[in-house]
This record gives structure tokens, sequence and C-alpha cells, in this order.
């Protein structure tokens, strides 16, 4: 099974869920994973390499280069 239909099949299972407890600790569990992702993310790059990257961040957005948030909302809805 490929991890698209895992996603969805677990995504099934939890809309079944019931327990709040559950849930929390589902939800837990995801927060403390988010929090694990950003923090190996910035710290797997170098300070030069976030910088240079914060930079291109901005040139992009005075560029006019960027999407706002509806709009990217309005693509996975």
């Amino acid at each position: 099974m490929n991890l698209e239909a895992r996603k969805i099949e677990f995504v099934q299972e939890f809309l079944k869920l019931q327990s709040e407890e559950v849930i929390s600790r589902l939800e837990n569990i995801l927060n403390k994973e988010k929090r694990e992702s950003e923090l190996h993310f910035c710290t797997s790059m170098t300070e030069e390499q976030f910088n240079k990257r914060i930079d291109q961040s901005e040139l992009d957005f005075q560029n006019n280069r960027f999407e706002d948030s509806a709009t990217l909302l309005a693509k996975y809805e």
C-alpha cells in the first residue's frame, strides 16, 4: 500500500473515533512530530543556507513571485 492510500485509510479510521481521549493522544503525537520535524529542518541548514533562503524569499516577495494564503488554500480544497 502506498503512502497516499495509507493516509486515506488512516483519516477514514480517525473519523470513526468516538473517544476524545484517543483523539487527544493522536493530536499530541501529531504535534510532537511536527515540532520535531520543524526543529530538524531548521537545524539541518547552516546559518549561511538559512540566510540565503531568507534573502531569496524576500527577493521573491519584492518581485511578486508569491501566492497569498487564500490562493493556496483554494488549490487544495
